[in-house]
C-alpha cells in the first residue's frame, strides 16, 4: 500500500503546481483593476500607480507570482486587497460553515444512495423503477440554483417550515436542533445531484454484479435475491463506488459556492462571490488553489481505499 502511495503523490503534486499557474494566470483576465477600485473612483492615476507599487502590481507576471507561491509554501497566505483583513483568518471564518454544509449534504447524498440503489437493484416494480428513474433525471438536470430557489419557496415561504437562508444567530453550535433546521433546506439542495449519480451508479453496479455468474448460480440454487445482493454483490460492487463518491464530492465542493449563495450561508463560497466581485486577487487565488488541492486530496484518499477494497489496483495487476 506504501508502494501505491508513493506512485501516486508525485502526480499530485504536479497537478497542483499546475494549477497554482493556471489560477493565477486566469485571475490576471479578470475584466478590471484592484488597485483602481482601492483607490477610488475620484483618484488620480499617480495615487493608483502608488497602489500598484504598493501592491506588487507592478512588478511582472513571474516575479508576482513566485512571489505569491513562496508565501504559500511558507503557510503565508497574505492580506485582502479590498474584503479587508489576513486572508488565513477569512478563511477560518468560512471554513467552519462550508465543511459543516458539506458534511451533512455528502452524508444524506450517501445515505440516499445507500437506501434507494440496492431497492431499484432488486426491483421488479416498474412504477419504482419510474419513479427512481425521474428522480435521479430531475435531481442532476436542475442546477442547484434551481432547486434551491424552489425549496426556498415551498417549503420556506408557502408552508413556512424551515428558514429561507441564513444561520442560526447564536451560532451553529448553540442549539444542535436549530442548526439542524437551518441546514435541511441548503444541505438538500447540495445533496440531490450527488445522491442522484450514487444512486445510479450504485445500482447499475450491482446489476452488473447480479448478472454474474456467481449470482446467477446462487439464484439458481434458490438463495433469496436479497440475500446475494447485501452478502455478495454488495461488497463487489463498493469499490467502483468509492472512486465515484470521490469525483462527486468535488462537484459537491463546486456546488456549495451557488447554494451559499441561495441560502445566504456565509462559508467560502460566499467569500469567493465576494472576492470576485470586489476584484479580490489575493482571496480568489487561495480560494481556487485551495479548491484544487482539496479535490487533489481528496481523490488520493479515493483511490487508497479503492486499492485498500482492490487489491488488483495496488498490485498494478502483478502479484
Amino acid at each position: 500500500m506504501s508502494g501505491y502511495l508513493l506512485r501516486r503523490v508525485p502526480s499530485a503534486l504536479l497537478v497542483l503546481l499546475l494549477a497554482s499557474v493556471l489560477v493565477f494566470l486566469v485571475i490576471r483576465l479578470i475584466p478590471g483593476d484592484p488597485a483602481a477600485v482601492l483607490a477610488g473612483s475620484d483618484a488620480t492615476p499617480e495615487a493608483v500607480a502608488a497602489i500598484r507599487r504598493e501592491l506588487g502590481l507592478d512588478q511582472p507576471l513571474h516575479l508576482q507570482y513566485l512571489h505569491w507561491l513562496g508565501g504559500l509554501l511558507a503557510g503565508d497566505l497574505g492580506s485582502s486587497y479590498l474584503i479587508g483583513g489576513e486572508i488565513g483568518d477569512l478563511l477560518a471564518d468560512g471554513a467552519a460553515n462550508t465543511v459543516v454544509l458539506a458534511t451533512t449534504a455528502l452524508v444524506l447524498a450517501v445515505l440516499c444512495a445507500a437506501v434507494l440503489g440496492p431497492l431499484w437493484a432488486v426491483t421488479r416494480s416498474r412504477w419504482v423503477d419510474r419513479a427512481l428513474t425521474g428522480f435521479t433525471t430531475a435531481a442532476v438536470a436542475l442546477p442547484p440554483y434551481v432547486t434551491g430557489v424552489l425549496l426556498v419557496l415551498v417549503f420556506g415561504v408557502a408552508f413556512r417550515l424551515l428558514p429561507a437562508g441564513g444561520v442560526p444567530p447564536d451560532g451553529l453550535a448553540d442549539r444542535l436542533g436549530i442548526t439542524a433546521q437551518y441546514l435541511v433546506l441548503p444541505a438538500s439542495c447540495l445533496a440531490l445531484p450527488v445522491a442522484a449519480v450514487l444512486t445510479r451508479f450504485f445500482s447499475e453496479a450491482l446489476r452488473g454484479e447480479l448478472a454474474r455468474d456467481y449470482a446467477t448460480t446462487a439464484a439458481a440454487a434458490g438463495i433469496p435475491r436479497c440475500r446475494i445482493v447485501f452478502r455478495h454483490a454488495l461488497r463487489n460492487a463498493v469499490p467502483a463506488a468509492v472512486t465515484v463518491l470521490g469525483l462527486q464530492i468535488g462537484n459537491l465542493l463546486g456546488g456549495a459556492v451557488l447554494v451559499e449563495a441561495v441560502f445566504s450561508w456565509p462559508g467560502l463560497g460566499m467569500l469567493v462571490e465576494q472576492g470576485i466581485d470586489r476584484r479580490d486577487y489575493p482571496v480568489v487565488q487561495v480560494l481556487l488553489v485551495l479548491s484544487v488541492a482539496v479535490y487533489v486530496v481528496i481523490q488520493l484518499v479515493t483511490d487508497v481505499v479503492h486499492a485498500y477494497l482492490d487489491p488488483r489496483i495496488r498490485l498494478g495487476g502483478t502479484s
